[in-house]
C-alpha cells in the first residue's frame, strides 16, 4: 500500500469514529485488528473485541471527534497526529467529570494488512484529559490500573 492509501483508510476511520458509526469503522478493520490505548491500559484483538471496546469508548465519550492534521509513512506503517475532542461522561473511571469537552493532541500509529487497518495504537496524555475533565488523574489511574496502586503500596 502507498502512504496515501494508508492515510485514506486512517481518514475514513477518523470520520467514522467521529460520527460514532461503529459499523462503518468495523468495515475498515482486518479480522486480526489490534487496537491499543496505553493511557487506558486496553487492548482489543479481533473484530468482536474491537466492536465491544468501541461501544464502551463511545459510552464514555459520546461526543468524540478526531481530526488528523498530518502523517508520515514508510510503506508498512503510518503515523498520524492530530486533535481529539471529547467529553468524559459516566462513572467508568470512578470519578465525576465536570462535563466540559477536552481537547487533546493525539498520535496514532496504524499498521495494515490486506488493504485494511490491522493495528491502531492511540496515544494521548491521560493527565491532560483528567485535568480538562476536572478529575483526579491519580483516582482515574487507580481505577484503570489497580494492580499498579497495590504494587506501589507494597513497595513502600
Amino acid at each position: 500500500m502507498t502512504t496515501d492509501q494508508m492515510f485514506a483508510l486512517a481518514q475514513a476511520l477518523a470520520a467514522a469514529k467521529s460520527r460514532r458509526d461503529i459499523p462503518s469503522a468495523m468495515k475498515l478493520f482486518h479480522p486480526d485488528m489490534l487496537l491499543e490505548t496505553p493511557a487506558f491500559g486496553t487492548q482489543a484483538r479481533g473484530l468482536a473485541e474491537n466492536e465491544k471496546i468501541l461501544v464502551r469508548f463511545f459510552g464514555s465519550f459520546p461526543d468524540y471527534d478526531v481530526t488528523l492534521d498530518g502523517y508520515a509513512g514508510n510503506g508498512e506503517a503510518l503515523l498520524c497526529w492530530g486533535t481529539a475532542r471529547m467529553t468524559m461522561t459516566g462513572d467508568r473511571f470512578g470519578v465525576t467529570p465536570n462535563g466540559r469537552r477536552a481537547e487533546l493532541p493525539v498520535m496514532i500509529r496504524f499498521t495494515f494488512k490486506d488493504h485494511l487497518i490491522a493495528g491502531e495504537r492511540f496515544v494521548f496524555d491521560l493527565s491532560e484529559l483528567c485535568a480538562q475533565s476536572g478529575v483526579s488523574t491519580d483516582a482515574v489511574r487507580d481505577k484503570l490500573f489497580p494492580q499498579a496502586s497495590t504494587a506501589l503500596v507494597a513497595a513502600e
